[in-house]
């Protein structure tokens, strides 16, 4: 009977980094559900996360050398899955349409219960519905915390363009909820 050995994080970025095909095996299996949930605020559907997470990791360990141990290694990994899938979009789909909007402006909810109320997997569901535009610059803004002219660098807008493209985000994701909401309680939406 094999025993597998139990390796450390540090341990296997040691090994990924000497090129150990075990160790990057060990390490992705260590990562990979977590960073699938990343790869999914970005995709349409789960096999495209699936690619999104694929290509991720490629990135991961072709640029292993590159980290240095400072700072989370798993947040090394997520901004990695995250600049991996901006990039796996820009190849495999058309780039929204942007039209920016001189004040955009943040929504409030208008029952700030209904979010409480939302089960984190329905609302994953929620952003995956929204457009690919808004998707990705909620997710990059609400979610990763990217301010709006990181994203506009990242992926090829204004800032005005993403400020734009987060209120509608959040406008069509309030719509969404108060339908949820309505269906919920009962009532027609």
């Amino acid at each position: 009977m094999f025993l597998e050995h139990k390796y450390t994080t540090d341990e296997l970025i040691k090994r990924c980094k000497a090129g150990e095909r075990k160790a990057q095996e060990l390490l992705y299996k260590q990562f990979a559900s977590k960073m699938l949930g990343v790869c999914c605020r970005y995709a349409t559907d789960r096999m495209e996360a699936e690619d999104m997470l694929q290509n991720g990791f490629i990135k991961v360990f072709q640029k292993m050398g590159d980290y240095r141990g400072e700072g989370s290694f798993e947040g090394w990994v997520r901004r990695i899955m995250v600049h991996s899938s901006i990039e796996y979009y820009r190849k495999n789909h058309k780039m929204m349409q942007v039209v920016e909007l001189d004040d955009a402006h943040n929504e409030v909810s208008t029952n700030p219960l209904a979010m409480a109320k939302l089960a984190a997997n329905e609302l994953l569901l929620l952003i995956q519905q929204l457009s690919p535009g808004y998707r990705m610059v909620f997710n990059l803004y609400a979610i990763e915390g990217y301010s709006h002219k990181e994203i506009a660098v990242m992926i090829g807008i204004t800032e005005g363009a993403s400020k734009s493209q987060l209120s509608r985000a959040r406008t069509v994701l309030k719509e969404q909820i108060i339908k949820l909401e309505g269906k919920q309680y009962g009532y027609a939406g």
